[in-house]
């Protein structure tokens, strides 16, 4: 049953990133009570290179320049503290979620969460998905003090194409 939900997942996933392309630029949606976030880039790489940088916790402020530190470990049912220069004040306190290795990265809080997808292209290339929606009842009353992801989420991915690039391109 998980392997079918896997498969359906990954379908669903090709398809959103045949109609959204993997251009590297975020697109967001908003409604009253949530906003989502998205980006999808193609990448020159296999998928250990990329998996290896996304769960690599300590290295990610090495290759991405969104991320100040990430403490903690990256792995099912662990938290994280994660500080990003969206809000150099604040310390995000996370739970991984979903750990499908090479695939699927979940993290997230009460607030939020944020998906991390891999899928594996025919031509050696990886195609690489985030989003993140956040958002609840609540949501209407903070919204506004939330700044865009847009810029961030495709500055991620760009340093996450450069890095997985360059150490493919090592091995």
């Amino acid at each position: 049953m998980k392997k079918t939900i896997t498969f359906l997942t990954t379908l669903v996933m090709m398809a959103a990133v045949s109609v959204f392309g993997q251009s590297g630029k975020a697109t967001t949606v908003k409604t009253t009570f949530h906003r989502k976030t998205s980006v999808s880039i193609d990448i020159n790489a296999e998928l250990p290179v990329i998996w290896a940088l996304l769960t690599n916790a300590p290295g990610y402020p090495g290759w991405n320049s969104t991320i100040i530190s990430i403490d903690g470990k990256i792995a099912l049912g662990e938290k994280i503290r994660l500080k990003s220069t969206l809000d150099t004040t604040r310390t995000f306190k996370l739970k991984v979620k979903e750990f499908e290795p090479e695939t699927k990265l979940v993290w997230g809080d009460g607030q939020g969460r944020r998906t991390y997808t891999l899928i594996k292209r025919g031509n050696g290339s990886t195609t690489f998905s985030m989003t993140e929606r956040i958002g609840g009842l609540m949501f209407p009353m903070y919204a506004k003090m939330i700044p865009s992801f847009d810029q961030s989420f495709e500055q991620f991915a760009s340093d996450l194409k450069k890095e997985s690039e360059n150490k493919q391109n090592i091995n």
